[in-house]
């Protein structure tokens, strides 16, 4: 099984004393399949997996799952310290109801690409659902080659690879080296345009959040072979997806979507706010995209 589309990633939003609100996830969720994304992910950097007990995560997926009701992928993420420790979040996620499963090596030690390899094989192995292999070198310290990923994409249930690096060439080169069977997906907001060019089947953003409309055209465009409506659409994005990594996706999307109204709740300690400064210069990018007035 492959998404395809928009992969809207989802803010966990806490209430006031802290605890995970449950009711406003199920809005924002609901909001985004309002907006058309193509599949839902919870528990995805945006969605500060790091920060949640894993009775949490359990209850996110659970809530993400209950919303979706069939009528979109969800594509849960349980990447976890330990071995055991992921492949317990992604049985859970395939009780749950889940469509799929993102797994980052997530990392204290850097490892090594033996360990790499064991760890998604054993994940793997141990659930029937479909596996997006997750490349994100500015989180893990580790930058998995074309090669290697190639190796991962022969494991029989690993069909997506989610690529993050800032090498441009790197998801034509990965639609080349890998298997049929394996899909690729633009997982850097800066490379949507190039990675849709070259071949992408979906985008895995968080910007959703706060302009879905801009990527879902961009999307739109690219697939119909609009590259000038593509790159047009690109363009008119291309300062809130930068301000949207630089400043940190929970505090930078929970600011964005504060500033249309729309309550994001509280973010996990040790999270904060976005500074006042830095919502100005957000608020000025809404406004020249048409977003706010």
């Amino acid at each position: 099984m492959h998404l395809k589309g928009i992969i809207g990633y989802l803010l966990t939003p806490c209430d006031d004393g802290g605890r995970v609100d449950h009711a406003l996830l199920a809005r924002h969720a609901e909001r985004l399949i309002s907006e058309g994304v193509h599949a839902l992910a919870p528990l995805g950097s945006v969605g500060c997996l790091p920060y949640l007990a894993d009775h949490e995560r359990e209850d996110v997926i659970r809530t993400v799952v209950g919303v979706a009701n069939g009528r979109l992928p969800v594509l849960a993420g349980v990447s976890s310290l330990t071995t055991a420790s992921t492949i317990r979040h992604a049985q859970y996620a395939e009780r749950a109801g889940a469509s799929a499963i993102q797994v980052l090596p997530s990392t204290y030690w850097k490892l090594t690409e033996p360990e790499i390899y064991a760890y998604y094989r054993e994940v793997s192995e141990a659930v029937s659902l479909p596996v997006m292999v997750y490349n994100n070198p500015f989180t893990t310290g580790i930058d998995l080659s074309v090669q290697f990923l190639a190796r991962l994409a022969e494991l029989p249930t690993v069909t997506m690879i989610k690529e993050s690096s800032p090498d441009a060439t790197k998801i034509a080169r990965l639609r080349e080296a890998c298997p049929d069977k394996t899909a690729i997906y633009v997982g850097l907001n800066s490379m949507a345009l190039r990675g849709f060019a070259d071949g992408a089947a979906g985008w895995c953003t968080a910007s959703p959040n706060v302009s879905a409309r801009f990527a879902l055209n961009l999307y739109r465009c690219a697939m119909s072979g609009d590259s000038e409506g593509a790159q047009a659409w690109f363009a008119k994005q291309i300062d809130l997806l930068d301000f949207l990594i630089e400043h940190g996706l929970p505090r930078s999307v929970s600011a964005g979507m504060q500033l249309q109204g729309v309550s994001p709740g509280r973010l996990r300690a040790p999270l904060s706010a976005l500074g006042v400064e830095h919502e100005q210069a957000l608020l000025e990018i809404l406004k020249g995209m048409e977003i706010v007035k």
